[in-house]
């Protein structure tokens, strides 16, 4: 065993200086669900910037300094506070803000999101293992703009209370807002669990045909 390390040392070094990047510096997350449709698709893998907010001891949620505030708007990978899962969902409130839904419309410090330019569509729900209709519509709130979808006929939370988000904790949700495990049902999520900033697709496959490329979602922004 020691002739081969001493042999194989400098691709062994390769490797933990790779493991060390993805650890500590960025990182690329697949997309396994669609809870951030229409604008991450199944199939879609995003590069993450993990020094957009900390700098963290590899492997740890130990968080050595920070470098920059989480911000509205921004799509973040973190884990869960539940469960400990690895999840992509788009912060929405940062502490300081009073949030709310009423009826699928979001709501921050008073003001409520205009929602705009409205598509019907037919959305499968992998979950219910049927198809439904969908309307997506462009978001518009706290100079934030982004496209969201809603179910129809799928139960979920679509209103809930007016909350107040503490300080070094924020709230997310999901894009696709009645098909997303995210701060209404897993709750708030402290700063020490944000893993890092999704910055944009670096390539995507079609899970659904054979995993065949879909070259026109390389390199989407988000």
């Amino acid at each position: 065993m020691g002739r081969w390390i001493k042999a194989n040392k400098g691709f062994l070094v390769l490797l933990m200086c790779f493991g060390l990047f993805r650890t500590a510096v960025a990182d690329w997350n697949p997309i396994p669900s669609g809870s951030m449709r229409p604008n991450l698709v199944e199939g879609d893998v995003v590069f993450v910037n993990r020094l957009a907010y900390n700098v963290k001891i590899p492997l740890t949620d130990v968080v050595l300094a920070e470098l920059a505030q989480p911000r509205r708007g921004d799509v973040v990978t973190f884990s869960s506070p539940l469960d400990g899962t690895r999840l992509i969902k788009r912060l929405v409130a940062v502490p300081g803000d009073t949030v709310e839904m009423r009826d699928e419309v979001l709501i921050i410090n008073g003001e409520a999101a205009h929602y705009g330019a409205p598509e019907a569509l037919q959305e499968a729900v992998a979950d219910l293992g049927q198809t439904v209709g969908a309307t997506r519509l462009t978001e518009q709130v706290q100079g934030h703009e982004r496209r969201v979808q809603w179910l129809h006929g799928v139960t979920a939370r679509s209103s809930f209370a007016p909350i107040t988000v503490p300080e070094g904790e924020y709230l997310v949700l999901g894009d696709n807002r009645d098909n997303s495990a995210d701060s209404r049902y897993i709750g708030l999520v402290p700063r020490h669990l944000l893993i890092g900033r999704a910055l944009g697709v670096l390539v995507s496959a079609d899970t659904g045909r054979y995993f065949l490329p879909r070259f026109e979602r390389f390199g989407k922004a988000l």
